[in-house]
């Protein structure tokens, strides 16, 4: 049933990535003090498998397929810039402007924390757990480099957080993909059990052994695609929830206890409005906690038995609005502002193991 669905889907999808358009991105990194051009200061498009570094001007160019995405600036020793970039963005050299990070401080937050000195013995498998995942593919991924995790515990907070000074590597064989990941932080806090975490992974294909390889990992991509967050948002903006099997549905609470309630407009309801001319979408919910449901395929069955309580006949996630604001969707599927919205259940259960990049489109590979 899964092969079936990749050959017709991918088919479909096809068209779409012919159709592709692309903008082209140019930039100059300094020194905000100096303004002396850095060289080899590394840029990307977070989340995609596209990056550059800086030449000897501080100069760099990128090409990037229609959509929208946070460009990532980062360089030894000074502070991660980010800023949104779209189409709109072409027209105009963009500079940037890094900060040297200020040392002393650093000295004094490293001197007076909490870390655990045993830190990666005690909580690194918990951690992998909580950031790869614990789904089919999470099995098939591995953190290269450990050792440069660092755990803090704050017993008054009952609080676990993580950090890491440089990228992590995350080697994913399942779909064939290298993940530089610099994370900002991971918590985890123990009295409400929920995880959080920042940070801005760049994506590198890996070569395939064998054209068998090859197929394997387009099929695995498409499977982790199916569902998950990414199809949902290119089928809103493209309003054709119905037709990917997507539903929609608001939770409110009613005499104590949640209830779900079908919409009978679902674009009405989300007060879905597409500007053409920066082709986007903007939504606004008219209530802040929304039901997906993706009827097309069952749970995975790790998921029912860890959550013995959640649908079984198809997967069900919640999206949560922050109280009157909007969020802009991009073509390729990226929305602004991510803070704004806050992901449970079965998306909230699929991490890094079964992430892709902005730049992933189905390809027909029954041709």
């Amino acid at each position: 049933m899964k092969t079936f669905f990749v050959i017709i889907f991918t088919i479909t999808w096809a068209s779409f990535v012919n159709a592709q358009s692309y903008f082209t991105i140019y930039g100059k990194v300094v020194n905000s003090t100096t303004q002396e051009p850095l060289k080899a200061a590394s840029v990307f498009a977070q989340n995609t498998t596209i990056g550059t570094v800086t030449d000897a001007e501080g100069n760099f160019k990128l090409q990037l397929p229609g959509g929208g995405y946070d460009l990532i600036i980062t360089y030894t020793g000074f502070t991660t810039e980010s800023k949104r970039i779209s189409a709109a963005n072409a027209a105009a050299t963009i500079n940037i402007n890094l900060k040297e990070k200020e040392k002393e401080l650093e000295v004094v937050a490293v001197t007076s924390s909490t870390e655990v000195k045993d830190g990666l013995a005690k909580y690194g498998a918990f951690f992998i757990e909580q950031f790869i995942g614990k789904t089919q593919n999470s099995s098939n991924c591995s953190i290269q480099n450990p050792g440069i995790l660092k755990f803090f515990f704050s017993k008054k907070k009952n609080r676990l957080k993580i950090t890491a000074a440089e990228p992590l590597l995350i080697k994913n064989t399942a779909l064939g993909y290298t993940i530089k990941y610099s994370i900002d932080s991971f918590t985890h806090e123990y009295n409400t059990e929920i995880s959080t975490y920042t940070g801005y992974p760049l994506f590198e294909e890996m070569e395939p052994a064998n054209d068998a390889q090859k197929i394997q990992w387009q099929n695995a991509r498409a499977a982790a695609y199916k569902g998950s967050t990414l199809h949902f948002m290119r089928s809103l903006f493209n309003k054709d929830l119905n037709v990917q099997q997507f539903e929609v549905q608001f939770i409110v609470k009613m005499n104590g206890k949640e209830n779900a309630m079908p919409l009978k407009d679902v674009y009405a309801a989300l007060h879905y409005a597409k500007d053409d001319s920066t082709q986007t979408v903007e939504i606004l919910p008219n209530q802040n906690e929304a039901g997906i449901l993706f009827l097309a395929e069952k749970p995975a069955i790790n998921y029912i038995k860890e959550n013995p309580g959640e649908p079984g006949a198809f997967q069900f996630s919640v999206l949560n609005f922050k109280p009157q604001e909007s969020i802009i969707i991009e073509q390729n599927g990226y929305f602004y502002d991510q803070n704004d919205v806050a992901v449970s259940g079965y998306w909230g259960w699929c991490k890094v193991a079964d992430q892709l990049p902005y730049d992933y489109f189905f390809t027909d590979i029954s041709k």
